[in-house]
């Protein structure tokens, strides 16, 4: 279950998004599902989830000697926790 997520996405777009609406960014395994994220941060952070949002990202491609390297995708879950909760790993990050 741990192995779904990967680290917390801590920036200051994030941070106000936090302070504002009480939602965290986290980058998840490419193939986790929405149940399966909502679970690993309750058990995880012992909070209430009050709802998942994914999105699939892309890094930009750079150019090398060799020509352009690959695009690397990852999965970003946007978690909203219910009144009250907080995560306190986010809480020195604002």
């Amino acid at each position: 279950m741990y192995y779904v997520l990967k680290r917390p996405i801590i920036t200051e777009k994030n941070s106000m998004i936090s302070e504002q609406s009480n939602t965290f960014a986290f980058e998840v395994e490419k193939t986790a599902t929405k149940p399966e994220i909502k679970d690993a941060i309750e058990k995880f952070f012992n909070v209430k989830v009050k709802s998942v949002n994914t999105q699939i990202c892309r890094n930009r491609s750079t150019r090398t000697k060799m020509g352009m390297s690959k695009v690397k995708y990852w999965k970003k879950a946007m978690v909203k926790l219910h009144d009250g909760e907080k995560i306190s790993l986010f809480e020195g990050a604002n």
